[in-house]
């Protein structure tokens, strides 16, 4: 069973930025695939980074793409999100996620974190 415990959200004005952190507990962290996903206020949770075992691989929806970098620390057991030139529209819980598998379907992801709100004024 993996624990994870995502921090870092918060309230930022648009062009600003954050980074979230996902520190995980109870497995073998570099086994697991880990991703980020959000979900913004009448939305269904959406993909946003996912990164390989040990950061060979990473993916980024379009929303994204250069504005977002997914990291992780293997020794810190830990996974990354700098956020970037952020948007209103970027405006969600943010959730870490650990699957065993390379992949960006949410349903795929075994474990994850409680979610911490981003926040984007304009």
């Amino acid at each position: 069973q993996v624990h994870l415990v995502e921090t870092g959200g918060g309230l930022v004005q648009a062009g600003g930025s954050l980074r979230l952190s996902c520190a995980a507990s109870g497995g073998t962290f570099s086994t697991y695939v880990m991703g980020w996903f959000r979900q913004a206020p009448g939305k269904e949770r959406e993909f946003v980074a996912r990164i390989s075992w040990r950061g060979s691989s990473r993916s980024y929806a379009d929303s994204a793409k250069g504005r977002f970098t997914i990291s992780r620390d293997n020794a810190k057991n830990t996974v990354y999100l700098q956020m970037n030139s952020l948007k209103p529209e970027d405006t969600a819980v943010y959730y870490c996620a650990a699957c065993r598998t390379i992949t960006t379907i949410e349903k795929d992801y075994e474990y994850w974190g409680q979610g911490t709100q981003v926040t984007v004024s304009s």
